[in-house]
């Protein structure tokens, strides 16, 4: 919908006499696509709030028919906010913590671009050059740069030790060496890989893909950090203060959790978190408990 689209919604309430500012909007979360409309209608100075769509969906239960339209739905969400209006809490979002939000849950999904990468070029290496793999850490600089150039057993074995030993040596900052050119010839030597060129094509692609990654979220880290340097720097210090609590994880929890001035009381926080302990009992029986894991997941991985 653009802009055309939501002034003619406004016109519906304005044809009835309804004052804007005295309307209350809710609408589900859903992913990306009620972020414009939230935005929209908070600013025409609508009191707008974006419900949990579980919320929604164990309300319509209490009706014996299981019709589905979006017309249905629609009432549906009225009829709950018509009914539990006032138990409705809005949580205060600014842009900045906007902002902080966002770039956390970026650098998580690079982390786990990452991860996933790591995973594919330790696979494609087992078929190409199984016995690397007991040399050292495949994913120090160093490993990384030379087997994008030597990806395979095959190519180590057909190149001189010199020429191995050149290609350790480049500019790696930061990277302590654990094995010798010598060790890569003996790991070439005993392999019995798969001669395959377009695994080897592959596999150089992925450390490709790999060192962007990294060097992407290495920047992404930096711009969070430093965000959250200038917008909650208190914060970040208190979480700071406890041992082993670093600004790669302060900031991401920041980032979820918000104001604290939004949770009237410890327990909203930990049911916020899906931390909060699910029990199952009747009568006399009392089943084993679990976490509920019904709260934000980003902010359970940043915990």
């Amino acid at each position: 919908m653009n802009f055309h689209g939501y002034s003619e919604f406004l016109k519906a309430p304005s044809s009835q006499g309804e004052r804007l500012d005295q309307m209350i909007v809710a609408m589900e979360s859903t992913g990306c696509y009620h972020i414009n409309l939230f935005s929209f209608l908070s600013s025409q100075g609508i009191r707008t709030v974006v419900v949990n769509p579980l919320l929604i969906s164990n309300f319509a239960k209490l009706s014996l028919r299981k019709t589905k339209t979006d017309k249905k739905d629609a009432v549906t969400i009225a009829r709950f906010l018509l009914d539990r209006h006032e138990e409705i809490s809005q949580f205060s979002i600014s842009q900045d913590h906007q902002d902080l939000r966002d770039l956390s849950r970026e650098r998580e999904s690079l982390c786990h671009l990452i991860s996933a990468t790591k995973v594919e070029i330790k696979r494609a290496l087992r078929t190409t050059f199984p016995k690397l793999e007991s040399v050292g850490n495949l994913y120090t600089g160093v490993m990384l740069r030379f087997v994008q150039q030597y990806p395979s057993a095959r190519l180590v074995r057909g190149v001189k030790r010199k020429a191995i030993a050149k290609a350790l040596r480049g500019p790696h900052v930061g990277d302590k060496l654990t094995f010798t050119a010598e060790d890569i010839v003996n790991a070439a030597q005993s392999s019995v890989a798969m001669v395959s060129p377009a695994k080897e094509i592959i596999v150089q692609g992925k450390i490709a893909t790999l060192l962007h990654l990294q060097e992407r979220l290495e920047e992404l880290t930096k711009l969070l950090t430093d965000l959250c340097k200038a917008t909650r720097v208190e914060d970040l210090k208190i979480l700071q203060s406890i041992k082993g609590i670093g600004p790669n994880t302060a900031a991401p929890f920041l980032g979820e959790v918000g104001e604290v001035k939004n949770f009237t009381s410890s327990k909203k926080r930990i049911a916020f978190a899906g931390l909060d302990p699910s029990i199952h009992q009747s009568g006399k029986f009392t089943g084993a408990s679990k976490l509920s894991k019904r709260g934000n997941r980003h902010l359970r991985r940043a915990i």
